[in-house]
């Protein structure tokens, strides 16, 4: 190694999957890669995740951290496929973290058993197909208010209004002198701009327009009304529902403040 190269300091985001739970407009389901550092992200795995992935040329065993904000299927259940990856096509060769919030851990175990009876991932010293790969899965349970500091990264939450009783995240994550928040799935929650302050990106949720009665999404007149209380580098908007992009004309202001994620969209900070 050449002492004198310059260190790399950019961040690379890349959206794999920019729909809502509906896959509106034939989008897929919540998935993004973040890379820096020589450290590879996987955030969120929705159920298509495995074949996006491949289709971007991306390799999952290349994947250092998996961070998950809460435990509906379009952000979680594409684990399970890529579980069954780990299991017999591509092997890990390196300890693997998940982060994400409580119950993240048995929610996978369950639909790995579910979808594939002969597989256990909860039971290292069994004799049973993910014996192997449950000795490099590591899961970390990221409370609100906290923070975990894992593979160069620091990943901070504050707790959406979203799920109840199961909980979920907004994240924070700091890598290679960067910050990204993700709004996770939230409704308006007053600790957000606080949370988002300073970031050079924010990934925020937007999956309505029209529909400003309910309350466990947010919509993007609120968005719009509030853009100013977000004190950040550039804003995307992201899992993106049907309303917003019927409305997907009128939304972009034109002055790089606020764009509209897609499928396969990078972004370099």
């Amino acid at each position: 190694m050449n002492s004198n190269r310059a260190r790399d300091t950019s961040v690379n985001v890349t959206i794999l999957g920019s729909g809502d739970a509906f896959a509106s407009g034939g989008r897929a389901q919540s998935a993004y890669i973040i890379d820096a550092d020589g450290v590879r992200i996987l955030l969120e795995a929705g159920p298509d995740v495995l074949r996006l992935l491949k289709k971007a040329e991306i390799a999952p065993g290349s994947i250092d951290l998996m961070i998950i904000s809460h435990l509906h299927g379009d952000h979680i259940a594409g684990l399970p496929f890529l579980m069954l990856e780990y299991m017999w096509e591509s092997p890990l060769k390196h300890p693997l973290t998940v982060i994400g919030p409580r119950h993240l851990e048995e929610r996978v175990n369950g639909l790995v058993r579910l979808l594939y009876p002969n597989a256990d991932l909860s039971k290292p010293g069994k004799k049973a197909t993910g014996t192997e790969l449950a000795r490099k899965l590591k899961f970390v349970v990221l409370e609100p208010g906290k923070k975990i500091r894992a593979k160069k990264v620091t990943v901070g939450a504050i707790r959406s209004p979203h799920t109840k009783p199961d909980i979920s995240l907004s994240l924070r994550i700091a890598i290679n002198g960067k910050t990204i928040v993700f709004s996770g799935d939230s409704g308006w929650n007053d600790a957000l701009p606080e949370f988002v302050r300073g970031a050079d990106l924010f990934l925020c949720e937007c999956t309505y327009f029209e529909s400003k009665h309910l309350t466990f999404h947010l919509n993007y007149p609120e968005l719009a009304a509030n853009r100013d209380k977000f004190d950040v580098g550039r804003m995307v908007l992201t899992h993106l529902g049907r309303e917003v992009l019927s409305h997907k004309h009128e939304i972009n202001p034109g002055d790089g403040s606020l764009d509209l994620a897609y499928d396969g969209m990078k972004i370099e900070l």
